[in-house]
Parts: structure tokens; sequence; C-alpha cells
């Protein structure tokens, strides 16, 4: 039994986040609308992890992850990594807004039409999760629900990885 849930967990951790080549030298641009029509910008997280993630209140897993993202947001806001939500389908903003009031988001949510592209790519499914570093760069994504520990091993590893490739450096 332990084996198979470490072996689920290490298999999911290696499908988690896919690496992207090209993607990851270019700086990520993203403005959207929050939920008082205030345009807010990615440039305002700079310095810390962005987990950017879409979904949908009519998908059932990204109704059962947003405990997971709740709990990883709170963790985590006042140090190195923020949550944001990103909604993506075209609903009125006061069905929105009525639905915010019956879940535990804690975190920002901004609205985004569905839409062939976004500056992070496709969205194929949701939920749909995207991992910004610090300096703006794209990490990673995940199709599919994440979890806070599946967060927390990721950002532990780059951040393990970074700090090793600083002391590479020193001399």
């Amino acid at each position: 039994m332990i084996k198979t849930v470490f072996q689920s967990s290490i298999y999911c951790l290696l499908l988690l986040f896919v690496s992207f080549s090209g993607a990851a030298d270019q700086s990520l641009h993203l403005s959207l609308p929050d939920l008082n029509g205030k345009l807010q910008n990615l440039e305002q997280y700079k310095g810390k992890w962005i987990i950017v993630n879409y979904w949908a209140t009519s998908c059932q897993p990204c109704l059962k992850e947003i405990p997971e993202l709740a709990s990883f947001y709170e963790q985590h806001k006042d140090k190195d990594a923020v949550v944001l939500g990103i909604n993506y389908e075209d609903i009125p903003l006061s069905w929105l807004q009525q639905f915010m009031n019956t879940v535990p988001i804690n975190y920002p949510v901004w609205r985004s039409l569905p839409s062939a592209k976004t500056p992070f790519g496709l969205i194929q499914v949701l939920p749909t999760t995207y991992i910004i570093s610090p300096e703006g760069k794209l990490m990673g994504r995940q199709q599919g629900a994440v979890n806070q520990e599946m967060l927390n091993n990721y950002l532990e590893k780059k951040t393990r990885e970074a700090r090793i490739q600083q002391d590479a450096l020193k001399p």
C-alpha cells in the first residue's frame, strides 16, 4: 500500500509540471479584471512564485481542488508564493460573485472569457494550473487538479535547485 502511494506520488510529480525549454526564457504578461472590474497584472506578484489556476464554477475537479489551493495560499501568501484563480467561463459577474460567497476561496480571482490561447498556452482541460517563477518565467503546467502537497514539493525542489546553482557560482 505504502509503495503504491509512494509510486503514485512520484508519478504525479513527474507528470505535474512539464518543463518549458523555450518558454522559460520569456517573461509572461497577463492583465485581467478582478471581481471588482479593476485591471490586475502579474507584475504585482513579481518576486514570489505565482500559481495560476484556470477554473470554472461548473467544473467538479476545480471545485475539489479549491480547498487545497486555499490552504497552500494561506501557508505561503506572506512568504514566497501566491495563488491566482482565473475564472475561465462566460457567466454573468453577479453569478460568479454569488458563487464566491459559497466557496472557501481566500486567494485573488480574476476573470477571463474562454479563448483559444492564453499567455501560457492553450487551455485544453479545466482545471489547468501554471507555475510562474519569482523572476516571472513559466516553469510548469498541470492539466487536472493539483493539491497542496504537489505544489509544496515542486516549490521545495525548485528552491533547492536554485540554491545549488547559486552555491556553484560562489568563488
